[in-house]
């Protein structure tokens, strides 16, 4: 057994959760159903972490990194798509570290506003994630700042597992957990608290399948990296530290069209009034659009994992 499958446990992620939980929000649940949202099925549990601090769960795996490991003069550095990099400067910001985030240039306006907000030092650059990761990786080695990788890292995967511990206290009827995936951080944490207790599916855009083409070719590959959730859940290629861990549990992969997200994410608005950016609202899209099937009376869980988003405009 590899080491990240021996140090990603329970144990370690409510120890974590421990550390983090006076810097992060438990965010809330809402309970629905199926024929909420026009489809045949049971209880729908939403868990709502676009309502966390920086719009996204990230903030969970910022924290984790900061206050475990030791955060050099030259502070701290991360690549992002738009959400690690606004968790990472926020909890930068609150712990007092100077913080540069490398991000590429399909990164959401919204996203690069909110990473300035938090005062940290911004570099927009390369077509796509890999290409400012590339940059990020540069920096840290002629500075000596602390890499706060968005995925593919013991104490991120620790802290986007607390999503999990809270869920489970929150909605312990769940039979069926629906997460979006892309690099694979979040859903190897809450992979490794449910420990096989529950069935968990990773949703992925058909344009940047990186957890489908592992799981095909037996171990992670390059993937292409396009379509509406590209900002969010498209990396190069699942984690390396990731896939055995989904692996190990029997993770499923399902893929959704990108007209199947902008559809989710009219549904949540028109029905819940919720804001959920493209990559978070492909697990319900998986729902509407029958890319998953639950049966009768399956309980699902839907991630709603962020919500920067300028989706909705309030003139008028």
């Amino acid at each position: 057994m590899s080491a990240p499958m021996t140090a990603v446990t329970r144990d370690a992620i409510a120890e974590t959760y421990a550390r983090i939980e006076p810097h992060v929000r438990r965010t809330p649940v809402l309970a629905v159903t199926a024929q909420d949202f026009g489809i045949a099925g049971g209880a729908l549990t939403l868990k709502l972490e676009l309502t966390q601090h920086s719009g996204s769960f990230k903030v969970r795996g910022a924290f984790a990194n900061l206050l475990t490991r030791e955060v050099p003069a030259a502070g701290v550095a991360a690549a992002s798509g738009g959400n690690h990099g606004a968790a990472v400067a926020y909890a930068a910001m609150r712990l007092g570290h100077k913080a540069r985030i490398f991000v590429p240039e399909i990164s959401s306006p919204t996203k690069i506003a909110r990473i300035r907000s938090y005062g940290a030092e911004l570099v927009v650059g390369g077509k796509v994630y890999a290409e400012a990761l590339a940059a990020c990786e540069t920096y840290i080695a002629a500075t000596g700042a602390l890499s706060v990788h968005a995925f593919d890292q013991v104490e991120t995967m620790l802290g986007q597992g607390s999503v999990g511990l809270e869920l489970e206290a929150q909605a312990p009827g769940i039979d069926t957990l629906l997460v979006a995936v892309g690099g694979g951080g979040l859903i190897a944490g809450i992979t490794a608290w449910y420990d096989g207790r529950i069935k968990i599916v990773g949703v992925e855009p058909r344009p940047a399948p990186t957890l489908s083409m592992a799981f095909a070719a037996g171990h992670p590959v390059d993937a292409p990296a396009g379509g509406i959730a590209a900002d969010s859940l498209a990396p190069k290629r699942i984690g390396e530290l990731v896939f055995p861990i989904v692996r190990r549990h029997a993770v499923r992969a399902v893929l959704v069209e990108d007209d199947a997200i902008l559809g989710a994410q009219r549904a949540l608005w028109e029905t819940v009034r919720i804001a959920a950016e493209p990559g978070a609202a492909a697990p319900l899209a998986a729902l509407l659009s029958g890319a998953y099937v639950p049966a009768k009376d399956e309980h699902v869980g839907i991630l709603v994992s962020g919500g920067n988003t300028t989706a909705v405009s309030f003139a008028g």
